[in-house]
């Protein structure tokens, strides 16, 4: 223990200062982060209340985790939902084979009647999709856009008045149930999703056949349709009553939550110890909940406090079969969850979740707390003190769940628990298998993760308090209140977004998942945007971000003369699998993260190490970058166009960053040189792009305008390679075309990218301006009715999410506070 002890020195003088925030956040969050270690041990409250709906996954999967007190006998749930516990009545693919007929032509208008006859149909297993998907045993892939599919089903009797669909699709989606329209999507896609039927679609579930007809639509990249129908396998509830949520407070590490149980008062922080100047802690996969329980009324009153968590935390699909075992070991009770199967780095993908590793709910061995593994309706009836009522536990599924006896209370009395989670190996890099950060050497265990959280726990916490109020007070100087909230909001969500690891040769690896937009991991241009955090507080994260891109092309196996797009898809690092590159927008990237890097630690060493690299780069963006051809950039879901002004402008500060590093490196004639050419090249960009009273889009389309984002490093490295009227007219323009909910992206469509408005923002000198485009964007996250880890990518004449959640290019927001630092 004394190395630990010598490790949290620094945060000694900070203990002190532990405690209930004194500026609470205003911010109505989009969701709310609870429990935030990795892509994959990720908890969200997707609701007001934390007892309105169950704690989710980002993807939207539910991970339940439910807490409830009893005062005096009484029981007030305050965390979570008794959601129903169902059981399939007609399987999915993901859970057993079933065949469907179906047609790729257009059938006749009534065709998902069940009258139809489809005899001309062909018939295949589900599901159906592209290879990429899981459980896709019949193909349906380009040139096939549309795909039409009957599942007829007989019934041995009446299905009941409650039926849920469970369904996944990829993309636009239109299900009827016995030929009623129960699901129309429109361009969406989605895995795993729930709908409870409206009672005329249920009321046709009747014994004998059946049908579920499906259109499916699929715009672009991969595919996917699979259908089943589930019904509960209990209905009651013993938690039915709530406690009052009296408010909510969002911070950086934390999140509070204050409660009105009768006549007790409660307090609920869940902690993440995400402090970015200790990788010890980063990586370490501990998440604290604690509480503090105190009368309201100068009584006293015998008080009990419980958790339960799902074994869904340790599962991809809640039909997977699940294990648990309690384990008392060095003064700790361990409640441990995972999947039977153990397929270690088995999944790759964008809405996948983990199912290989174990969950762990820990705390206190002390006679007050106790531990229970059981079916979820008995333990929930033991706590309601209800254990004489007969529950029906025909699910053998074993929850898991701790129960600190407060006994008899009549001042404030806290405990907490902490969840964690063991991968055993997070990522494969290359061929090589890699475990976490914390167990880089492979001679550390999980339980000494959770011993030492446990004993540091007021160090840990008295410091995230200390982190918490600093971030909040310096956000609010640079950017104002409302642009502080939101950097409080986006901390956790941008830092676990990524996994941290040690490659075999030493690099540090701080990998990203592109989640809900493709799943790749370490993709340059979601680490490019999500930077300024890192730059700030950690350059070390940042090199993490970029050391995987060198090692691709250094080591030969990515032999183009421009940066890669990524490394694989998420948590498979094996080489890029995106279907496009993006030879000027990579490139830039890599290069202005470089500099950026140099410029924070005042030398260019990390810059040397890479060189050569680093040359063949700049050579590539002087001869490519000026003018780009048809290409895509990081705004891909716009689509291909050449002439992008703005791309053309990270080419240019990229070639000016590499004549900065050259420089620094005492290589005069070639820092003068490569300044040289991107200056020539700003000039010739100022007439190609000059429209009047802004600058365009693309060099060749008069009457266009665009975000110019790329212009802050202009500012932030001190470049002087474009003139400060640049920015300034453009910074005029984007005031007049301002929609409530943000600047949009630029004059194609009404959507905008979040990270882009602060960049943008940043541009500015000027407090008002400054504010005056953020304004819209807290205005979005505040009002969104999209409940989801907010989006980055959203409409800006409505508060409606485009797509992406829960993205680490939020970090971007760190750059206002980031430019503060130069």
């Amino acid at each position: 223990m004394k190395k630990i002890i010598l490790l949290f020195v620094p945060l000694l003088l900070a203990a002190c200062e532990s405690g209930w925030p004194d500026a609470p956040s205003e911010l109505r969050a989009p969701a709310y982060p609870l429990i935030t270690i990795d892509p994959y041990t990720s908890g969200w409250s997707f609701t007001d209340h934390l007892y309105d709906g169950p704690v989710k996954h980002w993807t939207g999967t539910d991970f339940p985790l439910i807490g409830a007190i009893r005062v005096d006998g009484e029981v007030y749930r305050f965390m979570g939902a008794e959601t129903p516990l169902l059981k399939p009545l007609l399987p999915t693919a993901e859970q057993t084979p079933w065949e469907g007929a179906y047609t790729f032509v257009a059938p006749p208008t009534n065709w998902y009647r069940p009258s139809f006859d489809a005899a001309g149909w062909q018939t295949g297993p589900a599901a159906f999709g592209t290879a990429f998907k899981t459980a896709v045993r019949t193909r349906w892939e380009p040139p096939q856009h549309d795909v039409w599919i009957r599942r007829e089903f007989v019934l041995d009797q009446a299905a009941g008045e409650k039926v849920y669909l469970n369904y996944s699709h990829d993309d636009d989606v239109a299900i009827y149930v016995n030929g009623v329209e129960v699901v129309r999507t429109g361009y969406a896609w989605g895995e795993d999703k729930w709908l409870l039927l409206p009672d005329a679609a249920a009321r046709t579930l009747k014994a004998g056949k059946n049908l579920i007809a499906i259109h499916c639509t699929n715009r672009s990249g991969e595919a996917l349709v699979d259908v089943g129908l589930s019904v509960p396998l209990a209905s009651r509830s013993f938690f039915p009553q709530t406690a009052v949520q009296t408010s909510v407070n969002v911070q950086a590490t934390q999140t509070y939550y204050t409660f009105a149980c009768g006549p007790v008062d409660l307090e609920l922080t869940f902690t993440a110890p995400l402090l970015p100047e200790y990788l010890e802690l980063i990586s370490r996969p501990v998440n604290y909940i604690s509480y503090r329980v105190a009368p309201n009324d100068q009584q006293t009153h015998h008080v009990d406090v419980y958790f339960e968590a799902s074994p869904a935390w340790a599962l991809d699909k809640p039909s997977q079969e699940s294990r648990a075992e309690k384990i008392i070991k060095d003064g700790l009770t361990f409640l441990k969850t995972g999947s039977v199967a153990q397929k270690i780095l088995g999944k790759k993908g964008d809405n996948v979740r983990i199912d290989w590793g174990y969950f762990y709910l820990c705390g206190d061995n002390r006679p007050n707390y106790h531990y229970q593994i059981d079916a979820p309706l008995a333990l929930r009836a033991q706590f309601a003190d209800d254990s004489l009522v007969a529950v029906p536990t025909p699910d053998a599924t074993q929850y898991l769940a701790v129960t600190h006896a407060l006994g008899t209370i009549d001042q404030p009395t806290t405990g907490k628990v902490l969840l964690g989670y063991d991968d055993i190996y997070s990522i494969q890099y290359f061929g090589e298998r890699l475990r976490p950060y914390w167990n880089r050497d492979g001679n550390q265990d999980i339980s000494q993760q959770f011993v030492r959280a446990f004993a540091d726990y007021a160090l840990i916490v008295g410091e995230c308090t200390r982190f918490d109020a600093r971030l909040i007070n310096e956000a609010a100087r640079a950017g104002g209140k409302e642009y502080a909230e939101l950097c409080a909001l986006v901390y956790r969500q941008a830092i676990a977004a990524h996994k941290l690891v040690k490659a075999s040769n030493g690099d540090l690896l701080f990998l990203s998942k592109e989640n809900f937009s493709n799943g790749s991991i370490g993709t340059v241009d979601v680490s490019y945007p999500s930077s300024p955090l890192f730059l700030l507080y950690n350059t070390e994260l940042c090199k993490g971000l970029l050391n995987h891109i060198f090692y691709y092309s250094e080591s030969g196996k990515w032999n183009k003369p421009f940066a890669a797009h990524d490394v694989g898809t998420y948590p498979i690092a094996d080489g890029q699998t995106y279907g496009g590159d993006m030879p000027v927008e990579e490139s830039g990237n890599m290069l202005l993260m470089t500099a950026a890097i140099a410029q924070r630690e005042g030398h260019a060493q990390y810059a040397l190490k890479h060189w050569d690299v680093l040359t063949v780069w700049a050579d590539y963006l002087l001869e490519n970058g000026m003018d780009p051809e048809h290409q895509l950039c990081t705004d891909d879901f716009a689509g291909h166009f050449a002439h992008n002004a703005n791309l053309s402008i990270k080419a240019i500060l990229a070639i000016a960053a590499y004549g900065k590093l050259a420089a620094m490196l005492d290589k005069p004639e070639t820092a003068k040189k490569y300044t040289a050419h991107a200056k020539e090249m700003a000039k010739e960009w100022i007439q190609m792009a000059y429209d009047g009273d802004h600058y365009r889009l693309t060099f060749d389309q008069p009457g266009s305008w665009s975000q110019k984002y790329n212009l802050i490093w202009n500012k932030l490295l001190s470049m002087d390679v474009f003139p400060d009227e640049v920015a300034a007219t453009e910074l005029a323009w984007y005031l007049t075309k301002q929609n409530p909910y943000g600047l949009p992206l630029d004059n194609r469509e009404t959507y905008t990218k979040a990270d882009w408005i602060v960049w943008t923002a940043t541009l500015s000198d000027d407090p008002e301006v400054f504010q005056a485009l953020i304004h819209p964007l807290y205005s979005f996250a505040n009002e969104t009715p999209d409940r989801v880890p907010l989006s980055d990518w959203y409409y800006t004449d409505r508060p409606n999410q485009r797509g992406f959640q829960a993205r680490s290019v939020v970090g971007g927001f760190f750059i206002k506070l980031l430019e503060n630092e130069q």
